[in-house]
């Protein structure tokens, strides 16, 4: 079992930028690749980002794509996501979550999930 807490969601200005934390434990940390899930309300989940078990290697979303940067530390067993110029798009529910397998990025590959934080970006 992998329990995870995300934090650092909150209020930004188009343009702005935000830091995402994402604190794991329980099981190894390190044997999990980690990914960023977001929810509109009213929308399907979707991909983000996501990063191997050692920090090497890593995949954005298209929408997402030299604006955020995922990153961790295996020793403080935290995932983050930098956002930077933020766009009013960005606006939704955060979710880090835990996968054995790293280059699937469908959410049912996904095992464990946080409780989500919110990221809301003003025009």
């Amino acid at each position: 079992q992998v329990q995870l807490v995300e934090s650092g969601g909150g209020l930004v200005q188009t343009g702005g930028s935000l830091r995402l934390s994402c604190a794991a434990s329980g099981r190894t940390f390190s044997n999990y690749a980690m990914s960023w899930f977001r929810q509109a309300p009213g929308k399907e989940r979707k991909f983000v980002a996501t990063i191997d078990s050692g920090g090497a290697m890593t995949i954005y979303s298209e929408s997402v794509r030299g604006r955020f940067t995922i990153s961790r530390d295996n020793v403080k067993n935290t995932v983050y996501l930098r956002m930077a110029s933020l766009k009013p798009e960005d606006t939704a529910s955060y979710y880090c979550a835990a996968t054995p397998s790293f280059g699937n990025t469908a959410i049912s590959r996904h095992d464990y999930w946080g409780q989500g934080t919110q990221v809301t970006v003003s025009s």
